[in-house]
């Protein structure tokens, strides 16, 4: 193996309800690439907000090794975000981000770690990615980001990844520039029993992959229903497209779903719908006719039928966005 030189240092800052899947997706393959190597390569250490254990999302606690702005010994920072992000509160991290970058560290930002990069203006001008369900969050309040809907993005010096287990994505992808290489990352991945999937990959497995097993024409009527949410085709026009009956297209609705084709649309908007209800500040008005509703009575009432409440009740009792 290749000689390295001394070990490259990361610090994963742990915002409180950080993703602790995101950071051991992270962490792991750098362990597993000192392992491979036979020496300690890559050297990492959590950061904290304060001495305090960092609460998880999930409830386990960890206790950072340092407190952010003891030390800046570091090649490459990440961010480990929250869930929900919050609005406010965290002044003190977007200002250590930029004295970070001052110095010509490396910053990234895992799941949503990517909204403190943009809040302390260290993305502008870059390609960047965050989890599906903040990115209508991000856009919201920085919509001059060039946001994606890519796994990951590595932009000069600015690393940015959705979330989950696409650290791991990430991470490998890392590992193949010097002072690692090709040959390391596939190891870690092997030894991780997982692909290196690429930077292009989009986070949404796309629609094949999630209706395994159904015909070819059922998988294009729901990209078509999927990609024409703001204006619905009718059931009619989406079997004309697809030049076979209505009757048809119903019959394959009934047999694959167990549903029908208009019922379905209507789950795929108010999914949508919902999506922006919880995660933006957006008007109520402008969700429903973005999602294809007539009026916004309409839309509530279809809201209220399928998820037990309004969109205002249940915005009011999430923590997601600013009541």
């Amino acid at each position: 193996m290749t000689d390295f030189p001394a070990a490259q240092r990361f610090g994963f800052l742990l915002v409180p309800n950080f993703s602790l899947i995101a950071l051991s997706s992270a962490v792991d393959p750098l362990r597993l690439a000192n392992m491979a190597l036979g020496r300690r390569v890559f050297d990492y250490v959590t950061i904290g907000v304060s001495t305090e254990p960092v609460l998880s999302s999930d409830g386990i606690r960890v206790l950072p090794d340092q407190v952010m702005g003891e030390s800046s010994r570091f090649d490459t920072v990440f961010v480990i975000g929250p869930n929900p992000i919050p609005r406010q509160g965290f002044g003190e991290v977007t200002q250590w981000l930029r004295r970070l970058a001052a110095q010509g560290i490396t910053l990234g930002g895992i799941d949503t770690g990517c909204y403190f990069l943009a809040k302390a203006g260290l993305l502008d001008g870059y390609r960047c990615t965050i989890h599906w369900e903040d990115r209508d969050t991000l856009l919201e309040e920085f919509p001059a980001l060039l946001l994606s809907s890519r796994l990951f993005e590595i932009d000069r010096d600015r690393y940015t990844c959705s979330g989950g287990v696409s650290p791991l994505d990430l991470m490998t992808f890392v590992l193949r520039r010097p002072p690692g290489n090709r040959e390391l990352a596939q190891q870690v991945s092997d030894l991780l029993v997982a692909y290196q999937r690429s930077p292009n990959d989009n986070q949404s497995l796309p629609m094949r992959y999630r209706y395994a097993n159904v015909p070819e024409v059922l998988l294009e009527a729901l990209e078509m229903m999927e990609s024409n949410v703001e204006e619905p085709l009718s059931p009619a026009e989406i079997a004309a497209y697809l030049k076979v009956s209505r009757r048809q297209l119903e019959r394959q609705f009934r047999d694959f779903l167990k549903t029908s084709p208009a019922r379905k649309y209507l789950e795929i908007r108010l999914a949508r719908a919902r999506l922006s209800v919880l995660r933006t500040n957006r008007r109520i008005d402008d969700i429903a006719a973005s999602c294809g509703f007539a009026s916004t009575a309409h839309f509530i009432a279809r809201y209220r039928a399928v998820y037990a409440q309004s969109p205002q009740a249940e915005r009011m009792a999430s923590p997601s966005v600013d009541n």
